[in-house]
């Protein structure tokens, strides 16, 4: 599974932009998404949720609903499997709450009917009888002494002794000595910050078609980044085995790691089974907001020494983040990620989860790492202000490289984060002139990445073509990159081979598409499915020419001999083999499976310039230029889009997006009109820089692009709002109101 140095020296399809195999589909109208699917006898699912953001649940009554002519089935909780532990227990109380619901949006029941209209009118006839409990939505109330407990039985052996029953998990890492680095420094900026919930903002809202029939089989049609795990988790939900569950992923419009769990997918299969027919259930957009993962809102300490000549002599983090009703908020990668960047002696991060009455988060690309990211960078961009340095200087002097020891323990392998600096310092855009009201900011951010459970298989035709097989569905144009590797091993054209997002039923278990891991890890295995199939191709032609399998070796698209000893014969063509395939043994397919563990890591470097308006507080982006290690770009137009996105998506985090909860703890802007992601108008040209730096772990050096491109953009717009209002901003997203209050505050 390593670099292979000489494969990556020359390719001849990786590194073009052909034109995606979907895209003719999807701007015809012809691909299937989630809404898409129908079925004969087709009911139509609604949900009942909670208007209280913590109430005990005394009563439900279905009986008005049930009477209604056209309702089929009605479901509470009690049609669920009971005394699920652990994260199935915490998925199923999120989809159907029991004792408590626990947020506004929560679900308490479900009605299928015959059409849309009837299950909406059911809706409003099912009488819930509450208890109205405190609540709590800010993450530092929830872990105030005199906060609500939501469930005292949550916290895990993690958590010191004294905190709050609310704070339900603990990270503690880093190295060296903290106190001693502080004492080096010449200067020492300890600094609060806040950042709000903000949603994926996909245009696709969540919609699946379920069908479970008496017989304890079923069949889920769902828009998800991961059908395994929809099908494992549903199972599990409603007491089926998991193999009896067949769930077909649809086309996806969006995700971003929102659609890595499941919603009203249990919930349809409950109701199909209770009437029998086949149950539809779409989300309105409303209940997308209020019902299903947003990101964490957070509160973070970041305290950061430097000397004069930029040197970092220690570095500590304290993250807050409230993951909704459940544990799971991610903030031991908040921790672990704050300070990668960065080879520091001295290091120490905390981080505490903590549960408060909003619902379940749920990933959005790099979960925890662009937070962090905001409250360090913008220290570090602070200490350049006050000691006059030149702040890529500074993170040049400071870099994380090959052998350094991470924040979080191990040591990097090669590493691209210091060729980002130097695109970044060499970009013209660094040094282009700024207008009066102007600022510009510098952000280094890191990711992960991730392997991951994997399965690909690919099938020859006997006209030559070829057909892949994968379980990691397409949120980024992945069947293209599929192509692209395949057709680099087969050596046969791009357009000769279709790339098929597979069912649960037809192949091996695959992790979800999430972790930046499809292209590394379903790439690595078709590209390991494509040897093996050439492996079967030269035996063919090694049979067919009666010298050894050793004697023969795969070049452009052929079999050749290996050399004048082996015989005098001519290129022996893929299509030539397949023709005959029947005939000399049986099709020819090429399979491969594993959990690759050399993802990497990757780094990105953001230059920003903005200017803000001090008489109105408005803002805008007017340029802005994303630096990124790739690894190696399998289709660099794609993976500008990644950057590109991950820029976009960090400008509405950091400008405008935000979960606003009322005094009565109920969601207030839940709809686009009043949740505003930007727009075309509201962003600049993203200009993008490819870095290629191969990582070793894959045999063409992929790295995974899709989520470090949203870690930097909320420090690198955060320092350069700050330089251009000539205040610190320490709290997102940057509003009008808060930019004025900042004004004012500072005189």
């Amino acid at each position: 599974m390593a670099l292979d140095d000489q494969k990556s020296s020359g390719f001849k399809f990786v590194g073009t932009s052909p034109d995606r195999p979907d895209g003719l589909d999807k701007v015809t109208g012809r691909a299937r998404f989630g809404a898409d699917a129908y079925a004969p006898g087709m009911l139509h699912g609604a949900v009942v949720r909670s208007p209280h953001a913590h109430a005990r649940i005394i009563r439900i009554d279905t009986s008005k609903a049930e009477a209604l002519e056209g309702v089929k089935a009605v479901v509470t909780r009690a049609d669920f499997v009971d005394g699920l532990h652990g994260e199935f227990g915490f998925v199923l109380e999120n989809v159907m709450a029991g004792e408590k619901a626990l947020y506004d949006g929560h679900a308490v029941a479900a009605v299928a009917a015959s059409s849309q209209l009837i299950a909406r009118d059911a809706v409003k006839l099912v009488e819930v009888e509450y208890e109205v409990l405190p609540h709590v939505t800010d993450v530092d109330a929830a872990m105030a002494e005199n906060a609500p407990v939501l469930n005292d039985s949550y916290a895990d052996a993690s958590v010191p002794a004294g905190h709050h029953p609310n704070v339900v998990r603990y990270h503690d890492s880093g190295h060296g000595d903290v106190d001693a680095g502080f004492a080096e420094a010449d200067l020492v900026i300890e600094d609060s910050f806040k950042t709000e919930a903000t949603h994926q903002g996909y245009i696709e809202p969540h919609a699946c078609l379920a069908s479970l029939g008496g017989d304890g089989k079923g069949e889920l049609w769902c828009t998800t980044q991961g059908h395994w795990i929809a099908q494992k988790t549903c199972a599990a939900l409603v007491g089926i085995d998991t193999s009896q569950l067949r769930v077909t992923a649809s086309e996806i419009g969006g995700g971003f790691g929102g659609k890595t769990t499941v919603f009203i997918e249990p919930v349809a299969l409950a109701l199909s089974r209770k009437a029998n027919r086949p149950v539809k259930i779409v989300m309105t957009r409303s209940e997308v907001f209020r019902a299903t993962g947003p990101t964490s809102s957070t509160s973070m300490d970041i305290k950061i020494g430097m000397k004069k000549d930029g040197t970092i002599t220690a570095a500590q983090g304290i993250f807050r983040l409230q993951g909704g009703a459940f544990p799971g908020a991610p903030m031991e990668f908040s921790a672990m990620c704050a300070f990668a960047p960065y080879a520091l002696t001295n290091v120490h991060q905390v981080g505490y989860d903590v549960i408060s009455n909003r619902p379940k988060q749920a990933a959005y690309r790099a979960p925890g790492a662009p937070m962090a990211s905001f409250a360090v960078e913008s220290v570090i961009d602070e200490l350049c202000s006050q000691l006059d340095l030149d702040p890529i200087d500074v993170r040049l002097k400071n870099a994380s490289r090959e052998g350094t020891k991470a924040s979080y323990g191990p040591k990097f392998e090669r590493i691209g984060l210091v060729e980002t600096l130097e695109a970044a310092k060499a970009h013209p855009h660094y040094s282009a002139p700024l207008e009066p009201g102007q600022g510009r900011g510098i952000s280094c951010g890191f990711w992960f990445n991730h392997g991951g459970e994997t399965s690909v298989s690919l099938a020859l035709s006997e006209d030559g073509t070829c057909q892949i097989s994968v379980g990691t569905p397409d949120i980024g144009g992945s069947r293209a990159s599929m192509a692209l590797m395949a057709a680099e091993e087969l050596g046969i054209p791009y357009e000769n081979i279709r790339v098929t997002i597979a069912d649960t039923a037809t192949l091996g278990y695959n992790d979800v598409s999430h972790g930046s891991r499809v292209t590394y890890a379903s790439g690595l295995a078709t590209i390991k499915a494509a040897k093996d199939a050439v492996g079967k191709l030269c035996k063919r032609a090694a049979a067919k020419w009666g010298i050894p399998e050793d004697a023969v070796y795969w070049e452009d698209g052929c079999a050749k001999p290996s050399g004048a000893n082996a015989g005098n014969f001519d290129p022996m063509p893929l299509a030539k083999i397949t023709k005959s395939m029947g005939r000399t043994g049986g099709p020819i397919s090429g399979h491969f499976e594993a959990t690759p563990e050399g993802a990497g890591v990757s780094f990105g470097t953001h230059i920003v310039d903005a200017e803000v308006d001090p008489e109105t507080g408005k803002t805008a982006v007017v340029r802005y230029t994303v630096i990124q290690d790739a690894g190696k770009a399998i289709h660099p137009s794609y993976v500008e889009g990644q950057f590109q996105g991950g820029a976009a998506q960090g400008i509405g985090w950091a400008l405008n997006e935000e979960y606003i909860y009322g005094e009565d703890g109920r969601l207030q802007n839940s709809i686009f009109l009043d949740y505003r992601v930007p727009v075309a108008s509201d962003l600049p040209m993203i200009d993008t820089v490819i870095v290629e730096v191969p990582n070793p772990g894959h045999p063409y050096g992929v790295r995974g692009v899709g989520e470090t491109g949203i870690v930097p953009p909320l420090a690198a717009i955060a320092n350069a709002v700050s330089a251009a209002a000539g205040v610190r901003l320490r709290h997102l997203p940057m509003s009008p109101p808060r930019i004025l209050r900042a004004l004012k505050d500072n005189g």
